[in-house]
């Protein structure tokens, strides 16, 4: 991150990065046991864009008197994939079984089923589908008549992709958490700006700077921050530094 901001007649020193930090920080602000693989970090999402479905929906199968349900629903984080979790599945049911990807993390679960044979072509499934951040919960009463190894991959599988094939979709777009520090004359053109290029989040501080002098923070998605911020020094006729988290 920059030291200091350079334009034309005034001068910032090395305290006006700690301030700047903060506003910047505060925008981003079973039966069997789990099976769980996961990379070191979940940011494979996070840059650029990724499809996740809009809502949750249902799939129900009967297969040899065992009835499958499959439930699926867009979700952010582990902490809200176990959510989810308990807010669908039945302990009445044989079994739970699921799977969740967000990013480069993802996790099953066969919850009593023979490993490999639920969780693991749910989880398929959902990378098949090419969507992101989503999770799928099949419930299993049984039936009576077992189905095999074979049987229950195929039956496991195949209800959670035929779920994702029916759930509505939508483009969800990373956000990038940028500032500048901006004359008070000119903050009407840089608010015009912003609500052009729909910038979230937009926040001022009128404690950081000096001289007339005011740091604006805010979210746009990450394809536009580089037209945003070349509209917007046209249009200041300024040099202005943009601070991105």
């Amino acid at each position: 991150m920059p030291v200091a901001i350079t334009t034309p007649g005034y001068s910032y020193c090395h305290k006006l990065n700690h301030r700047l930090s903060a506003s910047l920080s505060s925008l981003c602000t079973a039966k069997n046991p789990m099976v769980t693989t996961a990379s070191s970090s979940s940011t494979g999402s996070n840059a650029g864009a990724y499809t996740t479905i809009k809502e949750t929906v249902t799939c129900e199968k009967e297969i040899k008197k065992s009835k499958f349900i499959a439930i699926a629903g867009p979700i952010s984080n582990e902490q809200s994939a176990h959510s989810f979790l308990n807010q669908v599945k039945d302990p009445r049911a044989t079994h739970n079984c699921w799977a969740y990807k967000v990013g480069d993390q993802y996790r099953s679960n066969d919850d009593g089923e023979p490993s490999g044979t639920a969780g693991k072509p749910i989880h398929s499934a959902i990378v098949s589908s090419g969507l992101d951040r989503v999770m799928v919960v099949v419930i299993r009463y049984f039936g009576g008549i077992k189905l095999g190894t074979g049987g229950l991959v195929r039956a496991y599988g195949g209800v959670a992709s035929e779920c994702l094939r029916n759930a509505p979709t939508c483009l969800v777009k990373s956000k990038v958490p940028i500032g500048v520090e901006i004359p008070f004359d000119l903050l009407g053109v840089l608010y015009h700006q912003l609500q052009s290029f729909q910038a979230e989040d937009i926040k001022q501080d009128y404690d950081t700077g000096k001289d007339g002098i005011t740091m604006v923070s805010f979210k746009v998605d990450f394809d536009r921050v580089e037209k945003l911020e070349e509209t917007i020094k046209a249009n200041c006729s300024r040099e202005l530094v943009f601070y991105k988290h």
